[in-house]
């Protein structure tokens, strides 16, 4: 499940060409999709913090919480002690690989989720006395930084969303033309009713660029009005 960056690309530049606005090459398209995909990603969170906060209906495929647990499940993911270990700082603490942008559950044994709490709120936990101590029923867990730290060494399992990977539309130039190279491309890795936000953002950042005011005006319009629709 991806959207074609080639097709984003193509009619970002239809867009972009219409009355001769410009020209976008490659290498500003990607940075430009790199920013635009980032920017939905990080979206995702906030809309759905929002979604919770309203009731939903019983139709799964009209659901605005449904339809963003669809969209992220593309980066969740699940890592075990096996995994984690190998960023070992000491028994309790492991450093977080770079992959992983936010942790939403930590486990401790078999399905023994931790509470996960500020640095503060840990320490008084493991230095109040008996009545906050940590037990194996009840552990907790810190994250300071990129470093985890639980009330327990023993299998340690994570859920994560990870990070979505940059796209990249690659090319090759013959007799001076730059052509799409499928080989080596990365799609952009959102559910496929991103694609048309997707070519609004990049546009938007486009016309920046080409100091086209009125392409940047064009596609916030668009976007805004997709936006409404989406959120109604």
């Amino acid at each position: 499940m991806a959207v074609s960056i080639d097709t984003v690309y193509q009619k970002v530049l239809a867009f972009a060409n219409k009355e001769q606005r410009g020209y976008i090459t490659p290498q500003e398209f990607n940075l430009f999709a790199r920013q635009a995909q980032d920017e939905i990603f990080e979206q995702y969170f906030y809309d759905l913090n929002q979604a919770h906060r309203e009731i939903g209906n019983n139709t799964t495929h009209a659901d605005v919480d449904d339809m963003l647990e669809e969209k992220m499940q593309i980066f969740e993911r699940f890592d075990s002690n096996g995994v984690t270990a190998a960023y070992s700082v000491s028994g309790t603490s492991k450093i977080l690989p770079d992959y992983i942008y936010r942790v939403s559950r930590i486990e401790m044994g078999i399905g023994v989720a931790c509470d996960i709490l500020s640095t503060k709120d840990y320490r008084d936990c493991e230095t109040g006395g008996p009545l906050t101590n940590p037990t194996s029923s009840r552990p907790i867990a810190n994250i300071r930084g990129n470093l985890l730290t639980t009330s327990s060494s023993s299998n340690v399992g994570i859920f994560y969303f990870r990070k979505p990977k940059p796209p990249n539309w690659a090319y090759v130039v013959v007799n001076g033309k730059t052509l799409y190279n499928d080989n080596i491309s990365e799609d952009f890795e959102l559910h496929p009713s991103e694609q048309s936000e997707l070519v609004y953002r990049i546009l938007a950042y486009a016309g920046i660029s080409i100091q086209k005011p009125e392409l940047t005006q064009f596609a916030g319009q668009s976007l805004g009005s997709q936006i409404q629709q989406e959120k109604q």
